[in-house]
């Protein structure tokens, strides 16, 4: 229900007058998670504003909290501090003044310890392995365990809107295709009245994408269609039903494939060329040569092998220099490849560049670009399959587009770090693929190169832990096949044209067995089958280590001190390229990176400006790649900037959240299909952005990644709500930009468990 904004019990809004405020639907998804609070003193606007939205309480103050990031502590007056009692391990510190619970009592509860593998793989772990270990059909089991076969519902129209009537005019003699088949509504007037949802009254009930851009790819089907539609007369006496369009934005682009004219994006693949890709249409002819090269001089090893020791192999190479023997032979088999890693692109990793993690889900589009707003200077994909590309699936190739904020040069000491190195010819942009067998990631790498012109590198992702992946050959199964992977790489660096190769590794796959250092001796100096083909190094210009094995997960925290042991190796190379470690012949520098110089990135618990300065100083990486850091709070990049902590507000996290929601249609739509996706993946990041516990309620700093704090409240109702682990908590702050969620929608949160609900918390896997 609407009140008139002079209705005697309504106060004006506090952020913008002109605005009425509106009383919340009713909705199931709506239902008071925390009870009701009057509004403080000390609550910014829009809290107080929110405040009346959810609870239609009356006696909101027309005073305002300053907003700063300063830390300082919003607290009653009576209220005495308490002296920072010892921190304890596992446990984040907060001011008893802040604890639900004391400490120690019978209700001290403890949030669930979240699975962090979600944050690396989480579609592949929602399919099923329907084979067994010989290859045969598995019995079907029950679902059980995370992440299985999770289920969002459907954001649809009762009955959609033809594409031929959507974004034309009402009287438009555009005819639909497929005619008398097509299952869609054609009458206008009818699909607004009967089929589409009421237009939503948030961002002012104006259409986010037409007030930005002047127009609106949804047209009718918008969920602020009102914004930008109106009715007008003809010549005829009938009223149509037109779009409104700003400065005269021309829609005729619109006849073809839409999804190529997305206004701000790059590397979108033309549906013609997933087509071809589907129908095996698209010649690969680098990656075919060098896949047919790899394997008959495998052979030719594997056959020379039986007759000499692995020693005597590469002697026999030397001896062997009158072109009439096996080694000459298989070198002669193959032509150079048209760019060699030393002339590809030069690009630059430093401690003015922290880079944003490839994040499987979370790492969309618009969280990229939100990130990218706050400081991040180098992104990724998220980890697309090297298969589905080759076959042209347009979710896999989707997950190659990119912002074009994303292309710009990262940041730029200007420091000649690599000679040669041009800063705007720099972006900030690359891509992440996976795969089991070199066919495929050449195939896909070579597809790539010809088809996503603004890449920054391609990455071969050699770190994924997930059992679906693991058991297929890929991700971290290719750090025991060491041979398998140089070989792939360099393969990549020889059909990937001028764009530069990197790969992302563990210290290893078990337990107390890294063997992360040999790997890296390998790929920056080349191992014994390389020589005895005259392949050189793999050429790799970076190389980023988590520091953790596939088998620790994320049950203790990163090693940064193997990750210091592999950057001083990576270091000595770089300061004596020319010499050789364990190796009997002079390194060719042709097969080195460009500029001779081989970046080495750590990953792992990076949570603050303090982390992330530790690592450069104390591992002496080249930069510090944050993942579920990024998660939590995006504003680390803001942080690490500045060289401080920032003691977001919860009006500034709410804002930041606003942000995203608003990337979120510019990226897929402000239909209700879109809405829904938008709020999907809202969702998704707030699972992890609700374990911010903010500094100024901290007894001790720096805050660490691998604590979880007990239950806790905010200094206000809103960092409260922030704060929840109950996911219709979340859907609650959905609900606050794009309005009820579809009656069909769901949302299974990996961990659903219930948040200051009862005297127990409840964990069900889902």
């Amino acid at each position: 229900m609407s009140l008139p904004s002079d209705d005697p019990q309504l106060p004006s809004n506090p952020l913008d007058s002109a605005a009425p405020l509106h009383y919340p639907p009713p909705s199931p998804t709506t239902q008071n998670a925390h009870p009701q609070a009057v509004p403080l003193e000390e609550d910014s606007a829009v809290t107080r504003a929110e405040k009346f939205e959810r609870h239609g309480d009356a006696s909101v103050s027309e005073s305002d909290e300053p907003s700063s990031k300063r830390i300082k502590l919003d607290v009653e007056p009576d209220v005495k501090l308490s002296v920072p009692a010892e921190r304890q391990k596992g446990v984040v510190p907060i001011k008893a003044e802040f604890l639900v619970n004391v400490p120690g009592s019978r209700n001290d509860r403890r949030r669930a310890i979240i699975d962090d593998d979600a944050a690396e793989a989480s579609p592949h772990l929602d399919q099923r392995d329907q084979t067994d270990s010989r290859g045969g059909k598995r019995k079907k089991e029950k679902n059980r365990g995370q992440n299985k076969s999770r289920n969002f519902g459907s954001s649809r129209d009762e009955r959609g809107l033809c594409q031929s009537r959507a974004i034309y005019p009402e009287f438009s003699p555009a005819q639909c295709q497929y005619g008398d088949n097509c299952k869609f509504e054609h009458d206008l007037r009818k699909y607004l009245k009967d089929w589409k949802r009421e237009d939503l009254k948030t961002f002012g009930a104006e259409c986010p994408i037409w007030a930005l851009r002047g127009k609106c790819d949804s047209g009718f089907k918008c969920r602020f269609a009102g914004s930008h539609m109106k009715e007008q007369e003809t010549s005829d006496g009938n009223r149509e039903l037109i779009l409104v369009e700003k400065d005269g934005h021309d829609r005729s682009m619109l006849n073809g494939d839409s999804e190529e004219h997305e206004t701000g994006i790059v590397n979108v693949v033309s549906t013609q060329a997933k087509a071809d890709l589907l129908k095996r249409k698209t010649q690969t002819p680098k990656a075919d040569k060098y896949a047919a090269f790899l394997e008959k001089s495998g052979q030719e090893v594997l056959e020379r092998s039986e007759h000499t020791s692995s020693k005597d192999l590469v002697t026999n190479m030397d001896e062997n220099t009158n072109g009439s023997g096996s080694v000459q032979d298989i070198r002669a088999q193959y032509t150079e490849p048209p760019f060699l890693p030393s002339e590809k692109r030069r690009i630059y990793f430093g401690p003015e560049t922290p880079v944003l993690a490839p994040l499987t889900t979370q790492g969309n589009l618009p969280f990229r670009r939100l990130c990218i707003a706050l400081g991040a200077q180098v992104t990724y994909s998220e980890m697309a399959m090297s298969m589905p590309l080759i076959q042209g699936q347009r979710s896999e190739w989707a997950l190659m587009k990119a912002h074009e904020s994303e292309t710009r040069p990262p940041r730029y000491s200007g420091s000649p770090v690599v000679e040669g190195y041009d800063n705007s010819k720099d972006s900030k942009f690359g891509a992440q693929i996976a795969g089991n067998k070199a066919l495929q990631v050449l195939k896909a790498t070579e597809i790539i190169h010809s088809l996503c012109p603004q890449l920054r590198v391609i990455d071969l992702n050699c770190g994924c832990p997930i059992d679906l992946v693991y058991r297929q050959g890929a991700g971290s199964a290719l750090l025991d096949n060491q041979s398998k992977l140089e070989k792939i790489l360099r393969g990549m660096n020889a059909v990937s044209g001028e764009i530069p190769i990197t790969v992302k590794i563990r210290m290893g796959t078990r337990d107390g067995k890294p063997n992360a250092v040999k790997l890296i001796n390998r790929l920056v100096y080349g191992g014994s089958e390389a020589s005895e083909f005259g392949g050189g190094a793999s050429g790799v210009a970076a190389i980023t280590l988590h520091g953790r094995s596939r088998q620790q997960r994320y049950t203790r925290s990163a090693d940064w001190e193997y990750i210091s042991d592999c950057a001083a190796l990576i270091k000595r190379h770089n300061e004596r390229g020319s010499e050789l470690v364990d190796t009997i012949q002079e390194l060719d520098a042709r097969y080195q990176p460009a500029g001779g110089k081989v970046y080495f990135i750590g990953n792992g618990d990076c949570y603050s400006h303090a982390d992330y300065s530790r690592h450069l100083s104390e591992a002496k990486v080249d930069s510090v790649m944050v993942a579920r850091g990024a998660l939590i709070k995006p504003w680390i990049f803001e942080e690490i900037e500045q060289g401080q902590y920032l003691d977001k507000s919860a009006t500034e996290r709410l804002a930041i959240i606003e942000q995203y929601v608003r990337y979120g249609l510019e990226t897929w739509g402000s239909d209700e299909m879109g809405v829904g996706t938008t709020r999907r993946f809202l969702l998704e990041w707030l699972s992890f952005a609700c374990r911010y516990v903010p500094v100024g309620i901290m007894e001790h700093l720096p805050p660490n990644l691998q604590d979880r704090p007990p239950a806790w409240r905010g200094r206000n109702e809103l960092e409260t709500l922030l704060g929840s682990d109950n996911y219709l908590d979340w859907i609650k702050i959905s609900e606050m930009f794009l309005g009820p969620a579809h009656k069909d929608f769901k949302f299974e949160p990996k961990h659903k468990s219930s948040s200051y609900g009862g005297e127990d918390m409840t964990v069900v896997e889902g």
